[in-house]
């Protein structure tokens, strides 16, 4: 079973994106971060998949789950670690 890719738009000043580190670390998740705030062509690329400008964005596979907010209650809900372990993405 191959670990879904976890992508996840953050900017540096955003206290958001950094819980959300946290919690994909504390699940032992791999994740490629895409800093916003240095790259002018990863905000286009944000709003183009999300139709959103805040951050955090996270995707795991291809399935866009939201913000850090949507994550905890992911969380919360048991379903998280289902979807960071699941093939069928």
């Amino acid at each position: 079973m191959s670990e879904p890719k976890v992508t996840i738009y953050t900017s540096q000043s955003c206290p958001y994106c950094v819980w959300s580190k946290k919690l994909l670390d504390k699940k032992q998740a791999s994740y490629q971060e895409i800093r916003i705030d240095q790259d002018e062509t990863a905000m286009k690329e944000l709003q183009q998949r999300t139709k959103r400008t805040s951050v955090p964005q996270i995707f795991v596979g291809n399935r866009h789950i939201g913000g850090y907010d949507d994550m905890v209650a992911l969380d919360q809900d048991g379903e998280l670690d289902k979807l960071l372990r699941s093939e069928a993405l």
